[in-house]
């Protein structure tokens, strides 16, 4: 990846709700962790190469474009539970005259598209589900992955545990630079690693309606402090890396440089709305000390947030813990406390505050997932084994602070930026916890998927709670094809409402309960296959619609069609990050009457971390943590029940 170079896309004509509702379709696609129940079904031939800038080259298929057919038969049976019978009939009724009508053209110009691209949807994909929304990255884009709890009984544990973090972080990016990470596999089909070379040294650049990425490669990190930026290098003089002792001790100088709050927390504005964050970095670009400032930061391998104490042992027990450090890696907790200790433009910002609460956040646009959480493993691995003392280098470089000149009119976009932000974290109802009744054993013991059986849960946790069906977002890797980002799993089907119906159904046997739970896990699966295949209904219709667009047609009435707002209004958004440590990711609803759930199922336990927003009377976290909670239990003992009724 070439130093300093910045991607572009074209721009598309989306209108801000079209970008609200890619919302629910692309955060948090953490999805590749839990292929191995579904490799088996997946027979791709690999004959297309794909080169990406310094990375290894691969064989890999081109993204399929879906049939025309196939993609509105799908979709029909996604949309049928959020329709009556006559609304069904009109939708129907849409979709034919779609696909006998102007379908057939934007199909056309769609498959045009695909033979000259690489992938068809890969530029489209990064400019409108990322670069071209408008919210804040905090809550609604990034999200937050929490390691193991740490105690650290002084600022010296704090910061070795930060240095330690560091070098392990810089031997996990050696790897990535000698293509020594082993090559994913789905099967037989090898996996793209290209976003791999994309998480270290990539930043986000506020622009008016469309950001822009900056892919760098430097041999230095950013380190907040107290709100105060600087450059750390990590790496001496005479070419030589520096070991743990020296990166604590650059630190400690760091710690000692920012004793007092700064007064212009610039970093607050990286929270804000993207327009708003946009013209603060235009005003402050006119002035030289500002931009080197700025450049400093973005052409950094990452930041190193070394945050305040955030109460994490004073805790009553171990879930509030759990949702204090779940905020602390969402949004810093607001203003008061580490909310202005970050830079969220950048993708990886490694977060080590002075009570133990330890993990990562990280900008979505570049990369999924998958990379981020084998990191963390490689991280926590690192940390506990006791590995050899690296030599110290020669001459260790002083930290330098970065300095802006702020005025009145910045100093009043800060102080907004505050109250967004403040008014942000208020909103975020966040329950995080560990079920740890049983876990994925328990579940394959039964010869059921555990990633399908947990989606079932969350159908049948929704419905007992709001008694209809609930638009449910899943990601899934489309790594096989070169480029691939995420399909959706459309979770909510005919089956996963008839098994929760009948889960309440008080008439209903222990068998029919059974009978409805199999089908529905059945369905799930199978839709699961379809969607790592690039055979879902999300992205397809998304691909015509961008056609339309830029080829100066009106947008077909099926994208504002009662089946396409309701099913794409994504009432539980989903994504399984399965880290082998006990460690879990967070994020926020994507809808305004939603819940988000990011899950690691383990072999006898499962971290959730669910999330609602207050402003909304019609949800709680707690309400839905307690009715998943009653789902989990629901399912486990039929389970049993069944399986000693057959003996």
């Amino acid at each position: 990846m070439s130093n300093n170079s910045r991607v572009t896309v074209q721009k598309s004509k989306l209108q801000p709700e079209d970008h609200k509702m890619l919302r629910g379709l692309r955060i948090c696609g953490s999805r590749g962790l839990f292929l191995e129940p579904y490799a088996s079904s997946l027979q791709i031939a690999c004959n297309y190469t794909s080169t990406q800038p310094s990375a290894r080259v691969q064989k890999l298929p081109r993204l399929p474009v879906p049939k025309l057919n196939d993609t509105l038969s799908k979709y029909l049976k996604t949309v049928q539970p959020f329709l009556n019978d006559e609304e069904f009939v009109a939708t129907s009724t849409l979709v034919k005259e779609f696909e006998g009508g102007v379908g057939q053209k934007l199909q056309a110009l769609l498959e045009k598209r695909a033979g000259k691209h690489e992938n068809w949807l890969e530029e489209w994909w990064l400019n409108t589900a990322y670069l071209e929304y408008r919210d804040p990255v905090v809550v609604f884009s990034s999200p937050g992955l929490v390691f193991p709890f740490r105690k650290f009984n002084s600022q010296e544990d704090q910061l070795r545990y930060a240095a330690k973090t560091l070098i392990a972080a810089l031997d996990y990016k050696a790897l990535i630079d000698n293509d020594q990470i082993p090559v994913e596999m789905m099967g037989k089909s090898p996996l793209d690693m290209a976003q791999y070379k994309k998480i270290f040294g990539t930043c986000r650049i506020p622009y008016a309606k469309r950001d822009k990425l900056s892919f760098n490669d430097a041999k230095y990190i950013t380190v907040i402090h107290n709100n105060h930026i600087f450059h750390v290098d990590l790496w001496g003089s005479d070419g030589k890396r520096l070991n743990v002792d020296q990166i604590a001790e650059v630190l400690k100088k760091v710690v000692d440089l920012s004793m007092a709050p700064s007064s212009n927390p610039i970093g607050i504005l990286t929270s804000e709305n993207r327009d708003a964050w946009a013209k603060a970095y235009q005003i402050l670009s006119k002035d030289k000390v500002n931009r080197d400032s700025l450049k400093d930061v973005e052409s950094s391998l990452a930041v190193l947030c070394l945050d305040s104490a955030s109460g994490l042992w004073q805790c009553a027990d171990d879930d509030v813990r759990r949702c204090v450090a779940g905020a602390q890696t969402i949004h810093g907790g607001g203003s008061p406390r580490n909310g202005a200790n970050r830079w969220f433009d950048k993708t990886l910002q490694f977060i080590v505050g002075a009570d133990g609460v330890t993990g990562l956040t990280y900008e979505h646009s570049p990369a999924e997932g998958q990379p981020i959480a084998v990191l963390t493993d490689f991280i926590i691995k690192y940390i506990e084994q006791d590995r050899a003392v690296e030599s110290p280098s020669s001459n260790v470089k002083e930290p330098v602070r970065l300095e802006f000149n702020v005025d009145s009119e910045v100093t009043s976009m800060i102080n907004t930026a505050k109250q967004s932000l403040d008014k942000l974290v208020a909103d975020l109802d966040l329950n995080c916890f560990k079920y740890d009744k049983y876990g994925k054993n328990f579940i394959k013991s039964q010869k059921m998927s555990p990633d399908s059986y947990l989606q079932m849960a969350m159908q049948y946790a929704f419905y007992r709670l709001h008694k209809t069906p609930g638009a449910h977002y899943e990601s899934a890797a489309t790594r096989m094809y070169t480029g691939g980002r995420t399909e959706t799993i459309r979770s909510c089907s005919v089956q996963s409402v008839a098994f929760a119906a009948t889960m309440i159904d008080t008439r209903a046997t222990a068998q029919d309960k059974l009978a409805a739970m199999r089908a529905a896990i059945a369905a799930h699966k199978d839709y699961t296959v379809q969607a790592l295949q690039g055979f879902g209904v999300d992205r397809h219709l998304l691909g015509l619609k961008l056609t339309a667009i830029e080829n100066g047609i009106e947008v077909p009435k099926l994208y504002s069609d009662p089946g396409y707002v309701r099913s794409a209004h994504m009432r539980i958004s989903t994504s399984q990050v399965a880290c082998k440590c006990d460690g879990f990711m967070c994020y926020g609803p994507l809808v305004a009457d939603g819940y988000s759930t990011c899950y690691n199922p383990r072999d006898n336990d499962v971290n959730f971390a669910t999330a609602a927003f207050t402003s909304h009377p019609a949800t709680a976290a707690a309400q839905y943590r307690a009715a998943l909670e009653t789902a989990l239990r629901d399912m486990h003992d039929l389970l049993l029940v069944t399986a000693r009724s057959k003996l």
